[in-house]
């Protein structure tokens, strides 16, 4: 599989009263087609943050966006970040669509579900109005809402929370965008519905071919849905790996404690559930040094002095940690 997306140190800062918020500190990774990368971390690690910074989606008067971002759309490549408004308004919906978190919040209120879908066939596609209206309907059926006439006039309000969901799901995929970005598309959502959420997802990866990034904090969503993850924390990716060699092989510090908080089915409820201490750095300093080292039960001098690299653990896995977790001792550098 080619390389779709590639994102090389990525920064985002935030301009504040207060002073400059260093949200997304040099993210880079690589997006294959059609795989499905999960990113996952604690609130404030800066997961949603990455992509919104790729969709030019945050206030421009206090905001700082760097770095580069290659969005290749068959032979040609496009520069995400350089792109004038008109251009990535070309980009958004059509070629990369993106599900937000709170569909309540994301959805116009005052236009029904069926103009929100519509909007962005007549506006990409070209579509005529009857054609649109056609197609739309044919969405909201492929996305399991029943009766997708009648639903067409609804109004977001109307709808329940994991309805709201599916519409979302199909204002995204309403154009066949490459690549579809799920903003913890799963969040407030009961455990039902979040299983029917996530099947739909694979199931319209399967049929449209689509490359998928799935914003999570929920590590038991991951191991049935991803290919590999992404782990972030403080603005940076701490851990990259394939789904089964994460969970099996963990290589940093975080993730350990991430995957220690799962309970597992079976457990005699005899051990604690591990709980990581402290609490995450304060993003209005610049980081200078490893930002999980207050929490770090295998911190050492080394740590305090710079940002670790990239270090290459296994077959595409990379740990940003100067602590080898097999060994049980630090790195050669």
């Amino acid at each position: 599989m080619s390389d779709i997306l590639s994102v090389r140190n990525l920064t985002t800062r935030f301009n504040t009263f207060n002073g400059v918020v260093h949200a997304v500190n040099g993210v880079s990774f690589d997006l294959k087609e059609g795989e499905t990368l999960a990113v996952v971390g604690e609130s404030g690690s800066g997961k949603s943050v990455t992509m919104l910074s790729l969709l030019h989606l945050l206030p421009k008067t206090t905001t700082t966006v760097s770095g580069t971002a290659e969005f290749k759309d068959g032979e040609q490549t496009h520069e995400l970040l350089s792109m004038s408004e008109a251009e990535i308004n070309r980009v958004r919906g059509r070629h990369i669509g993106i599900v937000f978190q709170d569909a309540l919040s994301a959805l116009n209120p005052v236009m029904t579900v069926g103009e929100q879908i519509t909007e962005s066939l007549t506006t990409h596609l070209g579509l005529t109005h009857k054609q649109a209206y056609s197609h739309a309907l044919e969405l909201l059926d492929n996305v399991g809402i029943a009766q997708p006439e009648k639903r067409f006039s609804s109004y977001p309000h109307q709808f329940s929370g994991g309805m709201r969901q599916r519409a979302m799901i199909a204002i995204a995929i309403a154009c066949g965008p490459k690549i579809m970005i799920a903003d913890e598309p799963t969040t407030a959502l009961d455990v039902t519905i979040q299983t029917q959420i996530v099947e739909l997802t694979r199931r319209l990866q399967r049929e449209m071919g689509m490359t998928v990034i799935w914003i999570t904090h929920d590590l038991g969503v991951v191991a049935g849905i991803a290919d590999r993850v992404m782990v972030m924390y403080a603005g940076m990716p701490i851990e990259l790996a394939q789904v089964d060699e994460l969970y099996e092989n963990p290589q940093h510090p975080y993730t350990e404690g991430l995957l220690g908080a799962i309970p597992k089915v079976g457990d005699s409820g005899a051990e604690r559930l591990l709980s990581i201490p402290g609490a995450p750095p304060d993003l209005f300093k610049e980081p200078r040094h490893c930002q999980f080292a207050w929490r770090c039960d295998y911190a050492f001098d080394h740590c305090w002095k710079e940002i670790p690299p990239d270090f290459s653990v296994g077959e595409r896995h990379y740990s940003k940690c100067f602590y080898d977790m097999d060994k049980e001792k630090p790195r050669e550098q």
